[in-house]
């Protein structure tokens, strides 16, 4: 049974949160990078970044209703839902956008395994790890190059 070990990349480019988000963006263009691990100065992943996270900086800011009654004020949208809009649209550096939770595998993953995985979180990369510490990325093509072998 193939393995995620026998098709992962293990040279991989990665970046850190504190890096800045025009670097991100020249990464993402110059190696046509969709996706890019986050990992702090030990290795270890804490995050991963997408190209949709950078460019949903763009997107307009959704002012939520509200109603005014007597001198209360109600939301009808969750505060908190604004609140990471703001958040995120005010980012300079890549550990305010990137999701912090992240489906990954290990090297002993079978292939279906991690096509299930992909399949059923709809993403497209995944992080390798051993432990803690990041050795690999595994993406959709590398399943498809698989099949060819």
């Amino acid at each position: 049974m193939l393995t995620v070990k026998e098709i992962m990349t293990r040279d991989v480019c990665t970046v850190h949160e504190h890096t800045d988000l025009k670097e991100l963006a020249a990464l993402f263009v110059e190696h046509n990078y969709k996706t890019l691990p986050v990992v702090d100065s030990a290795g270890k992943l804490v995050g991963i970044v997408s190209q949709t996270d950078l460019i949903e900086q763009d997107k307009p800011l959704h002012i939520p209703t509200v109603i005014s009654l007597f001198d209360w004020v109600i939301y009808l949208e969750s505060p908190k839902v604004f609140s990471e809009e703001v958040r995120k649209v005010s980012a300079r550096k890549v550990g305010e956008i990137c999701a912090r939770e992240v489906v990954t595998c290990t090297p002993e993953t079978t292939v279906e395994e991690l096509a299930t995985l992909m399949v059923e979180h709809k993403i497209h990369l995944l992080p390798v790890l051993e432990g803690e510490h990041l050795v690999g990325v595994v993406a959709r093509f590398d399943i498809i190059r698989s099949v060819g072998r």
